[in-house]
């Protein structure tokens, strides 16, 4: 019961492909709004995963950081969904994705799966530091990866608004994190 998180992510990337498919008409279209919407779903799961120690470290939520393992696995699985959505979509196109997008994008899926292969206590012992590095590095990537992208809709017609939220979003979960950090280094910090 516990790992609903896991099987909600899962649930997300589906219905939001499913969306792609029936809102919109051309095989092409349908796959383009299906890698969008997946998206979409996939970046509130990241940021509740991101900003769930910080929460819990300032006083906010400890029931999110209970759950922080499978609102990771959830996206992984929201995510997943939208790597097939992208696959199907430059197949239908006829066309390879930029090598921008596949040394980019590639390195965060690579990061993405580690974090969730990873996701368990023997992995954890198996890796010691190590672990605590891979995930930290992991989790930052994928949020750059997402901050940058919806920076970047500020300065497209048509995209403005999307953008100003996504980037919004995305900083306003960086400062939760930026908050808790601060606290622990005062409190480590000499009086």
């Amino acid at each position: 019961m516990h790992r609903w998180p896991m099987w909600l992510g899962l649930l997300l990337g589906l219905g939001a492909a499913y969306m792609g498919f029936a809102l919109h008409q051309g095989i092409e279209d349908q796959w383009s709004a299906a890698t969008r919407y997946t998206a979409r779903v996939g970046f509130p799961v990241l940021i509740l995963a991101y900003v769930a120690r910080p929460l819990a470290e300032i006083g906010w939520s400890k029931w999110l950081l209970a759950k922080r393992r499978w609102i990771g696995l959830g996206f992984a699985m929201s995510h997943s969904v939208h790597l097939v959505c992208i696959f199907y979509l430059f197949q239908t196109l006829g066309e390879t994705p930029p090598a921008v997008t596949l040394i980019f994008g590639g390195l965060a899926y690579a990061l993405l799966y580690a974090m969730a292969f990873t996701s368990n206590r023997g992995a954890m012992k198996a890796l010691g530091a190590r672990w605590k590095t891979l995930h930290r590095i992991g989790i930052h990537y994928l949020w750059f990866i997402f901050a940058q992208s919806y920076l970047g809709r500020i300065f497209q017609d048509g995209k403005i608004e999307e953008g100003i939220i996504g980037a919004t979003i995305a900083f306003g979960a960086a400062a939760i994190r930026f908050m808790a950090w601060r606290r622990r280094r005062r409190k480590v910090a000499p009086a």
